[in-house]
């Protein structure tokens, strides 16, 4: 049996936009890619939600599914936060530079 791992769609559309040709306003580019990440996270957060939804109310859903999609979620928006938290470690940083 062949098991897949858990692939965060996070990383995935960052690495997806760093991968791409750059564009030379990297404030935009940033912001994009973060607003595109977010909207992964969101998605999933959806999905996951849909599945508990259909699983309590007594559909037929495979409870393995349910699990992977609400772990998969949980990684996400970890790696949200911890994207998050060194965004704002670097504004501190370079808000104490001084010049």
């Amino acid at each position: 049996m062949n098991i897949d791992p858990i692939q965060s769609t996070l990383i995935q559309e960052i690495n997806r936009k760093s991968s791409e040709k750059k564009v030379e306003n990297s404030t935009q580019e940033l912001t994009q890619t973060f607003q595109d990440a977010l909207n992964g996270l969101s998605e999933t957060q959806q999905n996951s939600d849909e599945l508990i939804q259909k699983l309590a109310s007594g559909e037929d859903v495979d409870i393995h599914t349910v699990l992977i999609a609400a772990e998969e979620t949980d990684i996400n928006f970890r790696i949200a936060v911890a994207i998050r938290d060194k965004l704002v470690d670097a504004y501190r940083e370079i808000r104490n530079m001084s010049i």
